[in-house]
């Protein structure tokens, strides 16, 4: 994921550095191995700070899905796999950008969304219900290009539709993730979308030298 120049403790509010720090704590430690006091000592501020911000811990998980959403979004955006001409080539330059961002620490490529939204899907629906919409408006920014490269490979009744493979792609991603924590490797995520990217090739019936 976007690695933000973390601020120091002399620059910005303290709500932005709860919010900055609640993006990478968590991520490391998870939301209920994430203590008030944690993020506190990370972002430098007071308890009394933390609650002048945020009425409890879950206000600020609410708070940091949707300051996660707003900082990915313009990345996303920006990203170079909007470059080629080609629809689906754009996609699987989606998939193959997403596989290089697997780098440094596990937490640091993971993401903050799917991990709070695995946490407490059950236990704070306010949460989950914020990490659904920055989950799935993520997977909308896909559409087009999957249904272009629909009308361009003439692909029209096959059971699927542009709307389910942009969340599949999610599923992969987040799966991916899963099973890097799990066995403690990032190649496991990697290989997740090398599978991702030869079932949309299978999909459009394109080889697999096509260059993405």
């Amino acid at each position: 994921m976007p690695r933000p120049t973390k601020q120091s403790p002399e620059r910005g509010d303290a709500r932005a550095r709860l919010l900055e720090a609640a993006r990478d704590v968590i991520r490391a430690k998870g939301f209920a191995g994430t203590s008030v006091d944690d993020l506190c000592r990370a972002a430098d501020v007071t308890k009394g700070a933390f609650f002048h911000h945020f009425a409890s811990k879950e206000a600020l998980g609410v708070a940091a899905a949707e300051f996660w959403t707003q900082e990915v979004t313009p990345f996303f955006a920006a990203a170079p796999y909007h470059q080629p001409a080609d629809a689906l080539d754009r996609v699987l330059a989606y998939v193959a950008f997403r596989k290089a961002m697997i780098a440094g620490d596990l937490y640091e490529f993971t993401c903050l969304v799917g991990t709070l939204a695995q946490e407490v899907h059950a236990s704070a629906p306010d949460i989950r219900d914020a990490c659904g919409r920055s989950i799935f408006g993520h997977a909308a920014t896909l559409e087009a290009d999957i249904e272009q490269a629909r009308r361009d490979h003439g692909i029209t009744t096959s059971g699927w539709s542009a709307q389910s493979l942009a969340r599949h792609t999610q599923a992969v991603l987040q799966g991916g993730f899963v099973l890097a924590k799990a066995g403690n490797d990032p190649d496991l995520a990697r290989e997740s979308l090398d599978h991702l990217d030869r079932y949309i090739r299978h999909l459009f019936h394109v080889a697999e030298e096509r260059a993405a």
